[in-house]
């Protein structure tokens, strides 16, 4: 079986450690005109980042404010807790390199913080912003988010995804190319638009041939104030039922060998902005389900 992220990160820190959800200012360029407008169709008005700080605070302060959040969460459980700075919203790799850099430094310099984690788009690393990267990996851990989605470009059409998978592909190597050592995680969602099993396969699949180092799977959630929020309504897209999710968790399982990292198998989303499905709401009983299935240890 594949390892958790869990294990992986108690492998290098010898601890487990904690995600501190940052926003980092940027935008996509999806979403400014650069490439498209409206962004990913399933993506939320914060850009999947629904836990940071507001993006006005400066990084030190985010930073004190996600710690409090996990301080919440843990209570008592660790008296020394190690973090991962998490750049979460939108594509974090997209705007002025020179003040990305900087705040990617700030990060990994406040206490406490052994790694950072900076989730993006493969189109958004231009030359200077990959030496930043690499002058960070000479530093700490780093781990580089790509939202993949799909590999099947019906569908990447269909959600104005707007990059090619051969620029998914590239950046991967772009990323390798420049420390074997950076951590690289692939998104995948299930349940997208169109999609039948043997796509969303196919996907797993592409991410592992593509030499991703982690993969994150999610059910396809319905947001308020997103263009699938009016598919839904127009009952043009059906949410997978949890059974039927953890069915293609299952298939997927077996396609995924045991040096890749499992980030996570379902997500947590923002109760005031989830229209459909709620059945994620009940984080016991997933927990439950996945251990019933042998989808975790």
């Amino acid at each position: 079986m594949a390892i958790t992220a869990n294990e992986f990160y108690k492998g290098i820190f010898g601890q487990k450690t904690y995600k501190l959800s940052i926003d980092s200012g940027c935008t996509c360029p999806n979403r400014d005109g650069s490439k498209g407008f409206g962004g990913c169709t399933f993506c939320s008005e914060t850009g999947s980042g629904d836990f940071t700080a507001s993006r006005d605070l400066p990084i030190s302060k985010q930073i004190e404010f996600a710690k409090s959040l996990v301080a919440k969460k843990i209570g008592s459980k660790n008296k020394n807790p190690k973090y991962i700075a998490y750049f979460q919203n939108f594509s974090n790799t997209y705007g002025c390199p020179e003040v990305l850099i900087k705040k990617y430094n700030e990060a990994i310099n406040e206490k406490d913080v052994v790694g950072i984690a900076i989730a993006t788009r493969p189109d958004c690393l231009n030359t200077e912003i990959l030496q930043g990267i690499k002058d960070l990996s000479n530093k700490c851990f780093v781990q580089i988010e790509f939202g993949l989605q799909t590999s099947n470009q019906h569908t990447v059409d269909i959600i104005n995804r707007c990059y090619h998978n051969e620029e998914y592909q590239d950046a991967v190597k772009k990323i390798h190319s420049i420390n074997n050592k950076i951590h690289i995680v692939t998104h995948i969602i299930f349940g997208l638009p169109a999609e039948t099993e043997v796509d969303m396969m196919n996907t797993v699949k592409y991410a592992i041939d593509s030499k991703t180092d982690g993969i994150k799977i999610t059910n396809l959630y319905i947001v308020k104030n997103t263009a699938l929020e009016e598919d839904y309504e127009r009952k043009s897209i059906i949410p997978l039922e949890k059974d039927e999710y953890f069915s293609l968790l299952k298939k997927a399982q077996i396609l995924i060998p045991d040096n890749i990292v499992i980030h996570r198998l379902t997500g947590d989303p923002p109760k005031k902005n989830l229209i459909a499905p709620t059945w994620p709401f009940d984080k016991k009983k997933k927990l439950n389900k996945m251990k019933k299935l042998a989808l975790i240890k």
